[in-house]
């Protein structure tokens, strides 16, 4: 095998790994919602007054059903507010106890997530962007 040969193959090798690894750290969370929820996009800032209590209706006007995926709810606050799931806690633990407002719903699992938002219009919630179908309508993409 020639030098020149082996350069190629282990260049290829190393583009296609560097390509494997990075693409496989940005993995993406959809936030969702039903379809007729009349709302077509959210800021982040609109997401995070949701899903931190501060607002109840979606910008349609609809009431707010907000849904917590279990297994993906540090990446999803570190995501949206920086925060990790200790702060999140300490937060929701002052609000529960002032008596000002509950937290999100908790769901066990994505597929919940996504029938619980095809069926409810006002409901929010969000999924691994892999896991989004035509059942519900994406407003806001966060890298991870």
């Amino acid at each position: 095998m020639s030098l020149m040969h082996l350069f190629t193959r282990r260049t290829l090798l190393t583009l296609v790994l560097a390509f494997v690894s990075g693409w496989a750290r940005a993995e993406t969370l959809a936030v969702i919602v039903h379809p007729a929820s009349g709302v077509d996009s959210l800021s982040r800032e609109e997401v995070s007054h949701l899903f931190l209590g501060r607002i109840k209706h979606l910008p349609s006007g609809t009431p707010a059903v907000v849904l917590d995926t279990k297994s993906l709810r540090a990446d999803f606050y570190r995501a949206l507010v920086n925060r990790e799931m200790n702060e999140i806690s300490a937060y929701w633990a002052r609000l529960k106890f002032s008596g000002r407002t509950q937290p999100p719903e908790q769901i066990d699992d994505a597929e919940s997530v996504l029938r619980r938002v095809a069926a409810e219009r006002g409901a929010i919630g969000y999924v691994d962007a892999a896991r989004v179908d035509k059942r519900v309508r994406v407003v806001l993409l966060l890298e991870y």
